[in-house]
């Protein structure tokens, strides 16, 4: 039933393996062999969940196995938090043929990413991401990172892993809220690429939060080859990748602004997405039946669609301009023309960004 997608880069290839039941056979972690070195990096919660079975598979190999439990939430994804795998590493000895394990959600993703990039310059990873939203974006395609307090995911780097495996039976553990947020990066894809499969999204909505298996694994299957199409094209963010980053100008303000984990990041990008349809819109790029169309799907999925009451324009727009997008200090934002067509505009204006803001706070719901 499950499926292997391959992701190209111009420096190595690697499997994504999505299936059932991934950690009740060592055939998962066929890649690895006796004698190797490896360190897991998790959390608390999912230490308590996986890390026994896991650690059986590879014990059966002949692995050798350590691990380090980092505290668990999105205000923790900071070089502080990464020292302490590197402090973990130095104590145990761990060289260069060290293999790092990112088993966890985004935040364990994203850190052990980062560390793998930079001990010893540059070790191999795997993830094996636990929630949905990691499952169908960040664990795929290399891009790692932490937060600085002035900006989200500012310090980090690109570093593709040596495999990705994506155990679906993660997802019954996942609670509502944490599922609901992976489904925004879900209809993000959607939106930039693929008419065919919002409108799927709309008719299979139920069947998803149901965790309905077909369902689950052709969609996060879907997602994962559009991500590993844009990868092979644009490793490095140079062009087209950057409108995988849509909703995220908006929805990275409001996680900084607002201090890190107290929305979700998918919650944060669900409304950056509508924020960026209100920006087309003021631009009459979009017409607002489409506008209406993103809204009521998102809203479907439990998430969001209007940023935070206390948050103005001029909070959004001073966080904007640390935007990654930024060049020569303007503002480039990647916005709908329609439902599954995408641009990166250039050269936005502060007006057109306020006057979607206000309309969002205006938003009758």
């Amino acid at each position: 039933m499950g499926k292997t997608i391959l992701v190209t880069t111009k420096k190595h290839n690697y499997p994504i393996i999505i299936d059932f039941n991934l950690f009740d056979t060592s055939l998962s972690f066929s890649f690895l062999k006796r004698g190797d070195n490896v360190m897991i990096v998790t959390n608390k919660i999912i230490f308590s969940l996986y890390f026994k079975k896991i650690f059986n598979q590879l014990h059966n190999i002949g692995v050798k196995i350590n691990y380090v439990i980092l505290p668990d939430g999105e205000k923790y994804k900071t070089l502080v938090t990464v020292n302490i795998i590197y402090t973990a590493l130095l104590k145990n000895l761990y060289s260069r043929d060290t293999t790092l394990i990112a088993l966890g959600g985004g935040v364990i993703g994203d850190i052990t990413g980062f560390a793998a990039s930079s001990y010893q310059r540059g070790v191999k990873f795997i993830q094996i991401p636990t929630t949905l939203l990691a499952q169908v974006d960040s664990a795929v395609g290399g891009k790692t990172a932490v937060n600085h307090v002035l900006g989200k995911n500012m310090i980090g780097s690109f570093y593709q892993p040596n495999c990705v495996i994506i155990n679906l039976s993660c997802l019954y553990t996942l609670s509502k809220r944490e599922f609901s947020a992976g489904m925004a990066e879900v209809i993000k894809y959607s939106i930039i690429f693929d008419k065919k499969f919002f409108y799927w999204l709309e008719n299979n909505i139920n069947n998803l939060f149901n965790l309905d298996k077909t369902s689950i694994l052709y969609c996060i299957s879907k997602c994962c080859n559009l991500k590993a199409k844009i990868v092979y094209e644009d490793e490095y963010e140079k062009n087209k990748r950057a409108l995988l980053n849509l909703g995220h100008t908006y929805g990275h303000a409001i996680e900084t602004q607002l201090g890190y984990g107290k929305w979700l990041h998918g919650e944060a990008i669900s409304v950056g997405i509508v924020l960026a349809a209100l920006t087309s819109k003021q631009l009459n790029l979009l017409d607002n039946k489409e506008i209406i169309k993103i809204i009521n799907l998102l809203k479907k999925c439990n998430l969001p669609i209007k940023g935070p009451i206390n948050m103005n324009d001029k909070q959004y727009i001073k966080y904007i301009y640390r935007d990654k997008k930024i060049n020569k200090n303007k503002i480039n934002v990647i916005l709908p023309l329609q439902i599954g067509k995408t641009i990166i505009y250039k050269n936005l204006s502060e007006k057109i960004i306020s006057n979607a803001i206000n309309e969002n706070k205006n938003l009758i719901i």
